[in-house]
């Protein structure tokens, strides 16, 4: 399919629109709408929040009389199921669009080429595919869910050019500038969930929330404990909206927890741990799209070998310190490099002083 420079510029307005349900449309996808009639945008729209009306909607509701005989650009295919709100293919059925274009097709079941083949039944000119790269990006923890059943997990973390997290005795405040760790705090800000495990909650007692940019809800927070052993005045239990995961049945400490707030989910492993993958499925039903770990090297090292980890996101700070200090990783020796987790770059960039990387493991 040929699309013509009007479309592509209909389209890129759709996904910056998109954009900006990135913090608030969880656990439904980021979509945006562009509708465009005899060369001039007469409505447009995005999703901001699961329950209010969908970018199609919003976008109708701009056009008025406008919107029959206009053509919809829109970021995802509309729905064709009965949610929260109606389908949005009847909603651009109804008024009259006479051609759609969408990013990607919706990899939701529920969806999954029923809004084309609706729009197409209605004599509605349909095509899909204009920068659909774009498209999945934005709702990478969504696709992620809906075909994996598990959300999209993105690990961060911040070490020197030799790739130390701390010093030996425990310091690592701070290893990196203000505008990193501001940074960090918008990827946090665009996860569902934040999660750590008790070993950082022991050294750093940290809050695990958005604070450095603003926010309009709060990820939530999610612990890995495999024994517990979290203190009741933990920051990170303060305000509710915690998830432990642990890997023994305790009534006495769960029933303390949950007077806290926190629920306690029971995920063992045959090793007495908690079961990493069965927790990012537990995480997935919750409709948890994307997850922003900060961790310490032991958990890092887990949730990479085993395969939870589909994103690094890793601040590198211009300063050496040494064998001596705290690694980022706790894996195996390898004695064969054909072993080794090998990594596709994806984004390189300075953040003020530091440098910021973006890669992705290769999976097989």
């Amino acid at each position: 399919m040929t699309y013509s420079e009007a479309d592509h510029v209909a389209m890129a307005r759709a996904l910056q629109l998109a954009k900006r349900g990135l913090e608030t449309t969880t656990p439904n996808p980021r979509v945006g709408c562009v509708l465009m009639k005899e060369g001039r945008i007469v409505g447009e729209g995005w999703h901001q929040r699961a329950g209010e009306p969908h970018a199609e909607v919003i976008a109708l509701r701009a056009a008025g009389d406008s919107a029959r005989g206009a053509t919809a650009y829109v970021t995802l295919e509309p729905c064709t199921h009965h949610g929260r709100t109606p389908p949005c293919a009847d909603a651009l059925i109804a008024v009259g669009v006479t051609r759609v274009v969408a990013a990607m097709e919706d990899p939701n079941p529920l969806v999954a080429g029923t809004g084309v083949a609706r729009l197409r039944a209605a004599g509605i000119a349909v095509t899909t595919g204009l920068l659909a790269t774009d498209a999945h990006e934005l709702n990478i923890g969504f696709v992620s869910r809906m075909t994996c059943g598990r959300p999209w997990v993105r690990l961060k973390t911040a070490g020197t050019l030799d790739g130390k997290t701390a010093l030996n005795n425990g310091v690592s405040q701070w290893i990196t500038a203000d505008a990193a760790r501001r940074d960090g705090h918008r990827w946090r800000a665009r996860a569902c969930a934040v999660l750590t495990g008790i070993g950082t909650v022991r050294e750093d007692d940290p809050q695990l929330t958005v604070r450095a940019v603003p926010c309009e809800r709060q990820p939530l927070r999610v612990l890995v404990d495999a024994r517990l052993d979290v203190s009741p005045s933990a920051k990170l239990l303060q305000g509710g909206g915690c998830l432990i995961a642990t890997a023994i049945e305790d009534r006495e400490k769960s029933a303390a927890l949950a007077a806290l707030g926190a629920e306690v989910v029971v995920l063992p492993n045959g090793q007495g741990k908690v079961d990493l993958p069965s927790l990012m499925r537990e995480l997935g039903d919750r409709g948890i799209n994307e997850v922003h770990v900060e961790a310490g090297l032991k958990l890092n090292g887990s949730l990479l070998r085993e395969n939870c980890v589909d994103e690094l996101l890793l601040y590198v700070a211009p300063m050496l310190v040494g064998d001596a200090a705290q690694g980022l990783f706790n894996l195996p020796e390898l004695v064969q490099l054909d072993r080794a987790i090998r990594l596709q770059w994806r984004d390189v960039r300075f953040v003020g002083g530091d440098l910021r990387l973006l890669a992705r493991p290769l999976k097989a």
